[in-house]
């Protein structure tokens, strides 16, 4: 991969110090317009590029230098962890900032050097902050670790329409073969994932196993109710059977501190 030039330092930053070229990659077109929007309103960032795949990205990487790549993880063809990897090979690699609705993407980001992690839906101080790294790296400073996701964001369906729950907001989930029902304050929804997968995800930021067809999360445990031998738990106004084999193990998770 041939060295790419430096970028342009005709435009000046707040401090004096040149603005930054951004190649900000997203497939989806309303997406790519609210990141390239918030991030025209920051006045670290000069020149903003713009590319709908990592095959046109590094089409444009082809003739212009950037200092930084904004891009979503989750792309056809070459994706965001692949264009990463290419970029990598360059002798003057730009840095680059992960934009993404999803959290299991971290470890293979920091791993790849870089430089942060920003979860979906953008907050407009969050991607401030992106900057703020971004050119506290360019200038020198001490690199910073990625920042870990706060929350994770899942997608539902229902009537053929997508929104998006925070983990926060899940108090419980139900098994329903290889789905699970994920129970909020405000409903249900049906995601195709076991109830095993997303024990292994979230048992780390404060989900127990308490039964073998329920997960609960710790944080939104009000009560523990013990009769005859029996255990329950009380999540909001519901409350949960938990089984003779995980009820020491439930005992013990509430007294630790859960994750935040």
């Amino acid at each position: 991969m041939p060295g790419m030039p430096s970028p342009s330092t005709t435009s000046a930053g707040p401090t004096g110090v040149a603005r930054l070229t951004v190649l900000v990659v997203d497939d989806e077109a309303p997406t790519l317009a609210e990141i390239t929007y918030l991030l025209g309103q920051d006045p670290h960032v000069g020149e903003l590029l713009t590319a709908t795949s990592g095959t046109e990205a590094l089409r444009v990487l082809e003739g212009t230098a950037v200092d930084v790549v904004f891009c979503d993880v989750s792309m056809p063809g070459l994706d965001g962890l692949d264009l990463a990897r290419v970029l990598a090979r360059f002798a003057q690699r730009p840095q680059v900032v992960f934009v993404t609705a999803y959290d299991e993407h971290a470890v293979d980001a920091f791993d790849l050097a870089a430089t942060d992690y920003v979860m979906k839906p953008i907050r407009e101080a969050r991607l401030a902050e992106a900057v703020r790294r971004v050119v506290n790296r360019r200038n020198g400073g001490e690199p910073e670790a990625p920042r870990e996701p706060e929350d994770e964001t899942i997608p539902v369906e229902l009537a053929g329409v997508t929104t998006f729950v925070q983990r926060s907001r899940i108090r419980y989930a139900t098994a329903h073969g290889d789905y699970a029902r994920l129970h909020t304050d405000e409903g249900s929804h049906l995601v195709r994932i076991s109830l095993n997968s997303l024990e292994e995800r979230w048992g780390p930021v404060g989900f127990a196993r308490i039964h073998r067809s329920t997960l609960v999360s710790l944080a939104h445990v009000s009560a523990v109710a013990m009769d005859g031998g029996r255990c329950t738990v009380r999540v909001g106004e519901i409350d949960l059977q938990v089984s003779r084999r995980h009820t020491r193990e439930l005992r013990d998770r509430l007294l630790r501190p859960t994750p935040r």
